[in-house]
């Protein structure tokens, strides 16, 4: 009597070819942008050993100043400016990040997704070396920690438009709200990871807290020039449908709800997967529906998040009154509700077929939210814990939600006709609006807070209502698909296709 095939390999045979490589694809970047992520934390943790309270620590004997002050501090940041010399620091990464990510996009379009991301990564761990040999090669000039900053700032902006990118080529509309959702959360294991290795180190030589995760993300980038899948064709396998036949349907209208995540497609005409597609210009992505409403929307939404990133330890040290430790554990919470209002987003997006209106639901809730939580959010630890999840999942559900399914649903508009090059510089552009949010948000509350925190909410507040007017068009048409109404008519794209585009 033959006997019956064992339950795991039943398991494991019942999954497509496609479908092992979407599973290995979205493993790997995930890997890779955890590892971005990873990279970048260290300087948070960091700061509070380039500048301590030398009058606490026990002073060497054989150490010979007369300076009982700051003997213990890393010049420069040993003088009364270093907290200006760490938001220097801080904007340095911010800015060359947000201005590079508008370049990023088009070389990332026109170059092999692999091998850019193996050298943006490899780069990138050269450069948070560089921070990190500082330490050893004994270097005190700002100048110098300012120029690897501005570096490690430009080379990052590799990571994101690449890896959605990848994932973009191998799942189509169906599920991807969720998907993704769930795939964002290597932000947060990025930064959890990058905490805790750089704290292994920060107490006795700092420096290492740098070099190791430059180590790994180099490693990582090793690896994805090794084994990176960048496209279906690339291993004969049938692309995703990005989009439904062109009908009438909404912007941005997903695939049916009860298609898989990680099922095979229909088949598709060979002959256009093959036909030779043209990078889309700057110009031409900024045309597609949606790009410059969702890209100003990330904006505002992008500022209230890092303003939260960068203030939220601080503002719970300085109101509820926990220590440093206490308020930096306390501040994770907002994260872990970011992960939790990502995932809902996109479950949401994904049901409703409606980006933008999930997008603006969430954002004119949390005006409200914000502003409870500054008057009543410290009032006992259970008030502050749940505050704190709610909060982080209302305004990080919708930042997650633009920067990947909103992202590679318009980087594969139906008004491309099949051209998925645009999605690299529609990824970039998107985010580079919004890291211009990531770098204004953190500078305006430093500015803002000395005249009270209440003023700094009432700002975060004002930009999140923003954020929400800038969808409100794309609500209205979302919402006239729901009801019916023909958004345009059949056969016809929104917009004239940029050169070199085929209607």
């Amino acid at each position: 009597m033959r006997s019956s095939l064992a339950p795991g390999i039943r398991l494991i045979t019942s999954f497509s070819r496609e479908s092992w490589y979407r599973g290995y694809t979205l493993f790997l970047t995930f890997v890779f942008y955890t590892s971005y992520h990873l990279s970048r934390k260290p300087i948070s943790i960091v700061k509070s050993e380039l500048h301590r309270n030398c009058s606490l620590i026990i002073q060497p004997q054989h150490l010979n100043t007369t300076n009982n002050e700051t003997w213990c501090d890393w010049a420069p940041f040993d003088q009364d400016n270093y907290q200006t010399l760490f938001g220097a620091l801080d904007n340095s990464f911010l800015v060359a990040y947000a201005i590079g990510m508008f370049f990023s996009g088009i070389f990332g379009e026109r170059l092999p997704l692999r091998y850019y991301l193996s050298t943006g990564m490899l780069l990138s761990g050269l450069f948070t070396s560089l921070f990190g040999l500082g330490f050893y090669w004994n270097i005190h000039s700002i100048w110098y920690y300012v120029f690897v900053q501005v570096m490690n700032g430009v080379v990052q902006t590799t990571g994101w438009p690449a890896v959605v990118a990848c994932v973009g080529n191998w799942f189509g509309k169906g599920k991807r709200g969720f998907i993704m959702g769930i795939w964002n959360s290597h932000t947060s294991v990025g930064n959890i990871l990058g905490s805790l290795i750089a704290g292994v180190f920060v107490s006795s030589t700092w420096g290492l807290s740098f070099i190791v995760p430059g180590i790994i993300i180099a490693v990582t980038g090793v690896i994805c020039f090794l084994f990176l899948v960048e496209r279906p064709e690339d291993v004969n396998c049938i692309p995703p449908q990005h989009h439904e036949c062109p009908e009438q349907e909404p912007l941005l209208r997903n695939a049916s709800s009860t298609e898989e995540i990680f099922s095979s497609p229909q088949p598709v005409n060979q002959e256009h997967i093959h036909q030779e597609e043209e990078a889309i210009s700057f110009m031409g992505a900024l045309r597609i529906p949606g790009v410059i409403e969702f890209s100003l929307c990330l904006l505002f939404a992008k500022l209230v998040s890092y303003t939260f990133l960068y203030w939220l330890p601080l503002y719970i040290a300085n109101v509820a009154h926990f220590d440093s430790k206490g308020a930096g554990d306390m501040s994770t919470l907002f994260d872990v509700g970011g992960i939790l209002g990502g995932i809902l987003a996109g479950l949401v997006s994904d049901y409703t077929k409606g980006r933008a209106t999930t997008c603006f639901v969430m954002l004119i809730v949390a005006a409200p939210m914000l502003f409870l939580y500054n008057q009543i959010g410290q009032n006992g630890l259970p008030t502050t814990i749940g505050m704190l999840l709610l909060c982080g999942a209302l305004v990080n559900g919708p930042y997650a939600l633009i920067t990947t399914a909103v992202s590679a649903d318009l980087g594969t508009h139906e008004s491309l006709r099949g051209n998925s090059r645009a999605l690299s510089t529609v990824t970039a552009i998107i985010d580079g609006t919004g890291s211009i949010g990531a770098a204004l948000g953190p500078l305006l509350a430093g500015v803002i807070s000395p005249t009270g925190w209440n003023n700094v909410f009432y700002m975060l507040i004002t930009a999140d209502l923003l954020a929400c007017l800038l969808l409100f068009r794309l609500v209205i048409k979302e919402v006239r698909g729901w009801c019916g109404y023909s958004t345009r008519q059949r056969g016809m794209p929104d917009f004239p296709a940029a050169p070199g585009h085929r209607v």
